[in-house]
């Protein structure tokens, strides 16, 4: 529902931080009695080992480790950053050599060189971690240590997309005398090249960060320390903006909380910045469940479904409707579910059970996770149940874990039905089908489409020109809505909170929604 009121208040908002920004009334400055910039987050690691993360750990991760490539401030291309240049050596997108800055060192004095990214990327597919980040390195062949800076990568086939991995914090640069060739690292302690050291870490809990004075990249830090505090639920989080505990928030903002401020205004003392997003929130079925398995239950459960009702009931038209696992505002996004389905339909659903003959209420469990994405999950399970069950098709059982344990049961492949949400690794199309096809992919749940995987993405890996891929990806996109293995509920905006003494905000979040905590600065007084 379109709130025109709600969108001139957050124009004006956002308006007036320009202006004023613009007309130098305010200025950047940070001051060490000051003390860290406290942001606040619903989006607790899972782990401090790179080898062992596709997850929300990244965001940690992009301030606390360095990799070849990132992202400056405006820019959707990835840029050199522990590298002093990278590029692609033939034409055919194959070989891919990166040279790098002189005189890199880890937050411990070593030495960062050639050999430690070798190590770096080596590891990740030694260590295998189901579910982890070895499914992004399929198309790479072989790492090649040329001399102390240069690093050639080798690919088995050609893909146009392998910078925009280096660019994630999957790649992050390790220290080979800190971090085993085939085992994670254990402990609450990190050794990178980031902008900021790990100063202290508790798990759940708090991340303690402080200007790494040895990092040498594309960040120009705007203050010296930022402390990361891990809340449970949204309101937990508000309340400790709103009593100043916290400085700012960028993840985990439930919808009532979002309405709540943008009604509030600058009135509160806090500022609310609302960006495009491209996160999004989707269900996923198990092929070995007895019911989620069979493809006419799939496609039942896509014909029930309401995204609307979902996005309005329960959060507050704060979120976009989403027919297909690309979202809107990426170059090959379709309207394919909707254009299968078209609105729920109990009559439809009922004949698709009947032709494949079943004529009984089919039993799902649909699980979820009680502290990864925010207040909102469980109302939204809860509606989904309710949803599925006016149909008078499915009897829904509902189940819940925290992310730790939640994480490693849809691994190990024990739910028939499991709900996940995802951030981009970067912004392509590729990076919204990828990862859930192939033996090895970020679900833990093989899915094997040999049509995509063998035919589809690596044609489109063969095209530098992004623009030029849409027909592959709508193809793609087609048979993922003809088996309804996974079925897209809703496309996420960007939303931050900050009191009106933090500037930045406005910049900190990169392509891929991760925050870089280097954009965030205290304004000086007037």
């Amino acid at each position: 529902m379109f709130n025109r009121n709600r969108c001139l208040r957050r124009l004006a908002a956002i308006t007036s931080i320009a202006l004023v920004a613009g007309c130098g009334v305010l200025s950047p400055g940070s001051s060490d009695d000051e003390g860290p910039i406290v942001v606040g987050t619903t989006s607790a690691p899972s782990t401090l080992d790179p080898a062992a993360s596709w997850d929300g750990s990244w965001e940690l991760f992009r301030n606390i480790y360095q990799t070849l490539l990132g992202y400056p401030n405006g820019s959707v291309t990835p840029k050199p950053d522990a590298a002093e240049r990278c590029a692609f050596t033939d034409r055919t997108s194959r070989t891919y050599r990166c040279e790098l800055r002189p005189g890199l060192k880890f937050s411990n004095g070593d030495t960062l060189d050639a050999r430690a990214v070798k190590h770096s990327i080596d590891r990740i597919r030694t260590i295998g971690v189901r579910g982890g980040p070895s499914g992004l390195l399929g198309s790479l062949d072989r790492v090649q240590v040329l001399g102390e800076r240069e690093i050639v990568f080798h690919l088995n086939k050609a893909d146009a997309t392998f910078p925009f991995v280096l660019a994630t914090p999957a790649m992050s640069i390790v220290d080979p005398d800190d971090y085993p060739a085939d085992a994670l690292r254990k402990g609450d302690e990190i050794v990178g090249s980031g902008p900021y050291d790990l100063r202290s870490y508790t798990e759940g809990e708090r991340a303690e960060l402080v200007r790494n004075d040895r990092y040498d990249g594309i960040a120009r830090r705007k203050n010296d320390a930022v402390t990361i505090r891990y809340f449970k639920d949204s309101a937990q989080m508000v309340e400790s903006l709103k009593a100043g505990k916290t400085d700012a928030t960028y993840r985990g903002l439930a919808a009532s909380d979002i309405v709540s401020l943008e009604e509030q205004g600058s009135e509160g003392g806090i500022q609310l910045i609302d960006g495009t997003g491209t996160e999004i929130r989707y269900l996923v079925f198990n092929p070995k469940d007895p019911w989620a398995g069979k493809r006419a239950v799939r496609r039942a459960i896509a014909q029930v479904v309401d995204r609307p009702a979902i996005v309005h009931k329960v959060y507050r038209d704060t979120v976009d409707p989403l027919y297909s696992m690309v979202p809107a505002g990426l170059i090959g996004h379709t309207t394919g579910y909707f254009d299968a389905f078209g609105r729920p339909s109990t009559s439809k659903a009922r004949k698709i059970l009947l032709d494949a003959g079943i004529d009984e209420r089919v039993p799902l469990t649909l699980w979820y996770t009680t502290d990864r994405y925010g207040s909102e999950t469980a109302p939204e399970f809860r509606e989904l149940k309710s949803q599925l069950e006016g149909s008078g098709l499915f009897t829904v059982t509902l189940k819940s874990r925290p992310w730790k344990t939640y994480e490693a049961g849809y691994r190990a492949g024990e739910y028939p039905v499991f709900g996940r949400g995802w951030f981009p690794d970067f912004p392509d199309a590729e990076n919204f089908i990828a990862p859930f096809v192939g033996q090895e992919n970020a679900l833990g749940t093989p899915y094997r489409e040999p049509r995509i995987t063998d035919d589809l993405l690596p044609k489109s890996r063969g095209i530098s020109n992004r623009t030029a891929v849409v027909k592959e990806f709508k193809e793609a996109q087609r048979i993922l809505v003809d088996d309804a293995r996974l079925l897209p509920l809703w496309q996420g905006r960007q939303y931050v909170a900050a009191n009106e003494e933090i500037s930045g905000a406005e910049r900190a979040l990169d392509p891929s929604t991760i925050m870089t905590m280097w954009e965030l600065d205290r304004k000086t007084s007037w």
